[in-house]
């Protein structure tokens, strides 16, 4: 593992000790914030005289190592303004840390769901102009095209001046631009999962889009994109929102925080863009660097369909075990039930 991460420049490798000084002994009171595979720790580096974040994995989590790893390896090279900076990273002694740029305003989600700090109109619309900047160096502007896996509110992370930057690089895989998916296991969070990523188990540049726009419809709404305490019809975010575009409504959907302090152009925008990302068939999707060009009004903004389409798999006859993981797909405009009907009953969702 040493020699792979150190072929080239990038993140610096850091002793166990240096970091545990950092974070003075990873005490409690310096503990930002806990995740599946282990707690984040605010951190001082001496040598460099900056805040960090650090990421201590669960030693006996397989699950986490992984990920430890992969995120090493897939983000060494990143630099942009919308990612978070890998800084350093530790493994000795069956011990696994990662060391980030310090982000002291948090997590997206932090701000529009648990009240820490009520984001204005004009912080909210740049922040997700950000997060679509980042997503489009990650999809376009590389040699080779990296696919999240994992965009969601909570792993949008804010800095200073409440500048957006994609992070939590775990889950991520790197696929040439000519395939753009990757065969894999479902390792995503509930309400940011496409249905195509459920069935055939493909992540992809679309299915990072769909996680997008779903993330914008949270920015606009001020709420998480499954509320299961949330009246009939409200549950699913996109449905919700979908319906009220059929009707004409589509403001009834806006933050209640904001009150009327909001720009109409940028809400309806925010929201009309957020369920293009979202549309339930991927290729009705837009590139990421299309639905900038929404977000930056050098465009107009698409017209969708009144009704949600719901796509409908079918599994074919089949003599083979091989074929009869092959599925057709279609779809059509009704009137949407509850949670995309009763094929998702079966999977729970994941921090």
């Amino acid at each position: 593992m040493d020699e792979g991460f150190e072929q080239s420049k990038g993140p610096k490798k850091y002793s166990y000790k240096v970091l545990a000084v950092a974070t003075d002994n990873f005490a409690n009171a310096r503990l930002l914030g806990k995740g599946g595979f282990g707690g984040v720790y605010e951190g001082h580096l001496a040598d460099a005289n900056s805040r960090v974040a650090v990421k201590k994995i669960t030693p006996d989590s397989q699950q986490g190592i992984e990920e430890y790893a992969t995120e090493v390896k897939t983000i060494r090279h990143l630099r942009h303004t919308n990612l978070v900076e890998l800084v350093g990273w530790c493994h000795e002694r069956n011990k696994f840390l990662l060391v980030y740029e310090y982000m002291s305003n948090g997590s997206l989600d932090s701000h529009l769901f648990k009240e820490k700090t009520l984001l204005t109109w004009e912080k909210r619309y740049n922040i997700a102009q950000g997060i679509a900047e980042g997503l489009k160096y990650l999809h376009e502007d590389l040699k080779q095209c990296v696919v999240h896996r994992d965009i969601k509110s909570r792993n949008i992370l804010l800095d200073a001046q409440f500048e957006a930057k994609l992070g939590d690089f775990g889950l991520a895989r790197i696929v040439d631009h000519n395939k753009g998916s990757q065969t894999t296991l479902l390792a995503r969070t509930m309400g940011y999962l496409t249905l195509e990523y459920v069935y055939r188990g493909k992540a992809s540049k679309e299915s990072d889009v769909y996680s997008f726009g779903v993330v914008l419809l949270e920015i606009a709404c001020g709420r998480r994109a499954i509320e299961p305490r949330a009246s009939q019809g409200q549950i699913r975010l996109v449905e919700w929102v979908w319906e009220l575009y059929g009707i004409g409504k589509l403001f009834d959907a806006a933050d209640p925080k904001l009150g009327e302090n909001f720009n109409a152009k940028q809400m309806e925008c925010l929201m009309i863009v957020g369920l293009w990302c979202a549309h339930p068939n991927p290729e009705e999707r837009p590139p990421i660097s299309k639905a900038i060009t929404f977000l930056n009004f050098d465009a107009s903004p698409p017209i969708l369909p009144p009704k949600l389409p719901i796509p409908t798999y079918i599994m074919p006859p089949s003599s083979t075990p091989e074929s009869s993981h092959v599925m057709s797909i279609s779809f059509k405009s009704i009137e949407p039930p509850s949670a995309y009907g009763t094929e998702l009953s079966a999977f729970t969702g994941s921090s």
